[in-house]
């Protein structure tokens, strides 16, 4: 009998399609981040301090660094923001850390980059909206001057549209332009042309006054889900730029995150973006640094990335009705995330290890044989033990009052042994 697999083709395996773009770099010091071309794409994430309070935004700068954001944007948006701008970078540098830093400037950037050039010097990367340097005859003037800037410092500039404070005369001339065709487009592919054309536009006139190509970022950021795979699908069509993917003004909590996943995924699977932000509206009470949290996961359940080691757990049934491999779930996580600033520099390799903590013997067992360490709890009505698997073969088990502390010592163990060699061994 003919085997069955030699009748049937290969199933294609899932992987994100490839776009070319150039590549530009976000330096400070000797922290050099590539954007585009072969580069993995970045996590970036924005501080909501007052710039002005040096000493607090370089303590969120510093906490969202150690989340894993690789750039951080902070507001300069007065003249008291801009002459901050130096201490807070002179606050990270004694604290050794050298994220680069990206001002976000609305209105009056050619003025506060020309009037502080210490601000330009410290900020490794300049966000300029071409809807709001100027009206007019002071448009092009006053956007050069943020681009001469750029130029004389070498600095990297994201060109950023956004629906919210497009550049209205070019959207007037747009809609003009379209009541005399004759099938006139609707009034919402008028609104996304003109998004685009802003933003292509906004850098070629960039290059022509000096700026590198390669130092160009663009971004064309709307609120809803489709627009945005619809404007990035066409802007990628439409250039070979760097592009920062984002759904602005996402929202809070579940409903920003999952509009946030859904938008990026598409497109990061398509090739399509070299840097992401996940714009998230923090809850009462959490941390900033839970936005540099959800990208990361989108890069890592991707495949395109990986920040911290995963934990896999069931989602529980009638067969789990104990809390237990819940909590030990979270706290797995939490100590996975709370190490990582530590094991990057320790243990090189630890972010790709698997952990499993499962609720049951349904698939506690065959999931944690699959993960580097994993533990199989008892679900109801089971023998009150816990088997713990390592490297896809059972090691011991655990009982007692204590089996959360006892496998939160078996991961710390493991990671010393299995990644502590990686680290010590001789160049």
């Amino acid at each position: 009998m003919q085997d069955f697999l030699s009748t049937q083709q290969p199933i294609a395996i899932a992987s994100p399609l490839p776009r070319k773009s150039r590549q530009a770099r976000v330096v400070w010091r000797n922290n050099v981040v590539t954007v585009g071309g072969d580069a993995p794409v970045r996590v970036q994430s924005m501080t909501n301090t007052d710039t002005v309070d040096a000493v607090e935004t370089a303590i969120q700068v510093r906490q969202l660094a150690q989340a894993g954001s690789e750039m951080v944007r902070i507001t300069v948006n007065t003249p008291e923001a801009a002459a901050a701008v130096p201490y807070i970078r002179e606050q990270l540098d004694r604290m050794g850390e050298y994220v680069p830093l990206v001002g976000d400037f609305h209105y009056n950037g050619h003025r506060l980059l020309t009037e502080y050039p210490a601000c330009a010097e410290a900020l490794s990367k300049y966000r300029i909206n071409p809807g709001n340097v100027g009206k007019g005859e002071k448009k092009d003037r006053q956007f050069g001057q943020m681009i001469e800037a750029a130029a004389r410092y070498d600095k990297a500039v994201r060109i950023g549209v956004n629906w919210g404070s497009l550049d209205q005369e070019l959207m007037a001339r747009l809609m003009d332009e379209n009541s005399r065709r004759a099938q006139p487009w609707d009034t919402r592919q008028v609104m996304f042309e003109a998004l685009i054309s802003s933003a292509v536009d906004s850098a070629r006139l960039a290059e022509s006054m000096g700026l590198n190509g390669d130092n160009i970022i663009l971004s064309c950021k709307v609120s809803g889900v489709q627009d945005l795979i619809s404007v990035y699908r066409a802007l990628a069509q439409r250039c070979d730029y760097a592009l920062h993917l984002g759904l602005t003004e996402a929202g809070m909590g579940t409903k920003g995150t999952v509009a946030s996943a859904a938008a990026l995924s598409v497109l990061l699977q398509e090739g399509i973006g070299d840097t992401i932000r996940v714009s998230l509206t923090p809850q009462p009470g959490e941390a900033r640094t839970q936005e540099v949290v959800v990208a990361s996961e989108i890069l890592q359940a991707l495949g395109l990335r990986i920040f911290v080691p995963s934990v896999t757990a069931c989602p529980g049934c009638g067969r789990t009705t104990s809390t237990t491999f819940q909590e030990l779930a979270k706290q797995i996580d939490d100590y996975l995330r709370g190490q990582m600033p530590l094991w990057r520099m320790k243990y090189p390799g630890v972010e790709a290890m698997k952990v499993a903590v499962m609720g049951c013997i349904v698939n506690g067992p065959g999931e944690s044989k699959h993960a580097n360490i994993g533990i199989s709890l008892p679900g109801t009505g089971e023998a009150p033990a816990a088997p713990v698997y390592i490297d896809g073969e059972k090691a011991l088990t655990l009982r007692g009052e204590r089996i959360a502390e006892e496998f939160q010592t078996l991961v710390e163990d493991y990671v010393a042994r299995t990644y502590g060699t990686t680290a010590a061994a001789p160049a």
